[in-house]
């Protein structure tokens, strides 16, 4: 069995099809409903490419991409047919979309190629079936020879529940939870061509990844095991794939997220490279939030540090910069190092160490409420309309990332302003360095009735 399969990560679901025959919609349905929670994360939900999804007790994670048209010159239309490539090939299972009003045409018969051509389970699924008369129309997709053809209307919301059924069955049985082991499990994430396959092969010692210039040499996330200091490794390099014909084809960055999802849930921890040559762009921060997202402890590693000219200002600049755009993840330690010449590897790997360490921290409930007892006596709680917020206690209610539950008199109270100030308290008086933590805020009633 391959490290990929060992530790299961949530299974890709891919939604492909040419343009406008409702893949958008659908994804937008799913992702507005109970079935899949998706957060205003910092750099990550921007785009709106993805989205966890639960049906039936399993967890999936549903990729959207644009249309597919198989022979265009358009740039635009080529990268996004780029994207949709990139997405079947990380996924365990697509949604083939076409439209049950117009009926099957010469597109669908090219897109129904490349899927048969990629090996993977493919659900056909025909999009504005709105009425009976639309149903005739399904029977015609069967001609496409992929199998499985299920009618639905993204926009009315008919069909989701048996399609949802089908995704299930098509996806098997998988564990999303991974086994427990003694290895440290690290994931590099980063854009392309930032130079993770050259740290992982600096680490291991020799050319595990096959490293060049053309942004994106490695089409899959590959596991490296490894022994240092006695302490086991499993490194999980994410560089992404882009086939030499295509190196002009910026789409892919875009797609990086993609590939650091199976990852960074399978690590114990991340490491989110930038690089020096480069500074922090878009892209980064979308990884970065991405990683915070999901509460992964983590190490910002500045990569190709030695090929900066810098000065005496030059680190500092950096770390405005770095603290500016990924202000939503404070917590997190920075390290400059060369993936080239091995500079600082060893302090990145304590650095590391540390992080994990306490994402996994308890905190005793007695010392806990000493502390917030503390930090309500150092700064009141804020009242609203004559209406002051009481705390009660609070307690930790699990690790990965260590979260905590508040209770309250009144959730309404708590002001956002006042939540943040709690929990830099408890960065303050616990060391939760390198890792994400979590307040919950829960009402309960006051038993004296004040």
């Amino acid at each position: 069995m391959r490290n990929e399969e060992k530790f299961m990560a949530k299974p890709l679901v891919a939604i492909v099809g040419r343009p406008n025959v409702g893949k958008s919609t659908f994804f937008n349905r799913i992702t507005g409903t109970k079935l899949a929670i998706v957060e205003d994360t910092p750099g990550v939900t921007r785009d709106r490419i993805y989205a966890d999804a639960e049906w039936l007790g399993k967890e999936f994670t549903l990729v959207d991409t644009g249309g597919v048209d198989m022979d265009t010159e358009d740039v635009l239309l080529r990268q996004m047919r780029m994207q949709a490539e990139l997405a079947i090939e990380a996924s365990q299972l697509i949604l083939f979309f076409v439209d049950g009003k117009t009926g099957i045409t010469s597109e669908d018969y090219e897109v129904a190629k490349m899927l048969r051509k990629s090996g993977k389970p493919v659900i056909v699924v025909v999009n504005k079936t709105d009425n009976k008369n639309d149903e005739q129309n399904i029977y015609d997709f069967y001609e496409l020879g992929l199998g499985e053809v299920i009618g639905i209307s993204s926009s009315q919301g008919l069909g989701l529940g048996d399609l949802l059924d089908l995704v299930i069955s098509g996806l098997g049985e998988y564990e999303t939870d991974g086994e427990e082991d003694d290895t440290l499990k690290i994931a590099l994430v980063g854009k392309p061509n930032v130079g993770k396959s050259s740290l992982t092969n600096k680490i291991l010692g020799y050319d595990r990844v096959i490293v060049s210039d053309i942004p994106g040499t490695t089409r899959d996330a590959i596991d490296s095991v490894f022994e240092r200091g006695g302490q086991k490794y499993t490194i999980i390099d994410t560089a992404g794939m882009r086939k030499k014909g295509r190196i002009d084809d910026k789409s892919i960055e875009r797609y990086s997220v993609i590939r650091a999802l199976g990852a960074v849930r399978r690590a114990d921890v991340a490491v989110v490279m930038i690089d020096a040559t480069e500074g922090i762009t878009e892209q980064d921060v979308k990884v970065a939030g991405y990683v915070d997202s999901e509460g992964k402890p983590c190490v910002i590693a500045v990569n190709k540090w030695d090929a900066v000219e810098k000065d005496t200002y030059t680190i500092e600049e950096y770390n405005k910069k770095i603290s500016a755009d990924l202000a939503f993840m404070p917590y997190a330690q920075r390290i400059y190092i060369s993936a080239q010449t091995g500079l600082r590897i060893d302090r990145l790997f304590a650095m590391l160490h540390t992080a994990y360490e306490n994402n996994i921290r308890r905190i005793p409930t007695g010392v806990l409420n000493d502390c917030l007892q503390d930090a309500v006596t150092a700064a009141e709680p804020p009242s609203t309309k004559g209406r002051r917020l009481k705390i009660y206690y609070m307690t930790q209610v699990s690790v990965k990332p260590p979260t905590f539950v508040l209770f309250v008199n009144e959730t309404a109270l708590m002001h956002f302003s006042y939540q943040r100030y709690l929990e830099n308290y408890l960065r303050k008086t616990f060391d939760f360095t390198g890792t994400p933590i979590k307040i919950i805020v829960r009402q309960k009633s006051d038993e004296k009735g004040e």
